[in-house]
């Protein structure tokens, strides 16, 4: 399994950074200012979605709440 993480850094962002990890989940972070803008995540995710935002696999899965729904339905968490 592969994961994307896109963060602003804030707390959420770690949570789901030390599940994948506990995990053993290989993923990339994209950070806000570093990797992408504002309008770059705005224009990927739209305008409300909140950060982190998790892709798996290629298919974009949510944010924290809904990742962690995504790890329970397949028993992993």
């Amino acid at each position: 399994m592969k994961a994307v993480l896109y963060t602003d850094g804030n707390q959420e962002c770690d949570r789901i950074r030390m599940l994948l990890d506990s995990l053993s989940t290989e993923f990339l972070e994209y950070q806000l200012g570093k990797d992408f803008s504002d309008i770059q995540f705005a224009a990927e995710f739209g305008d409300n979605a909140p950060y982190p935002q998790i892709t798996i696999n290629h298919e974009h899965v949510g944010g924290l709440k809904d990742t962690l729904s995504y790890f329970k339905q397949r028993n992993l968490i």
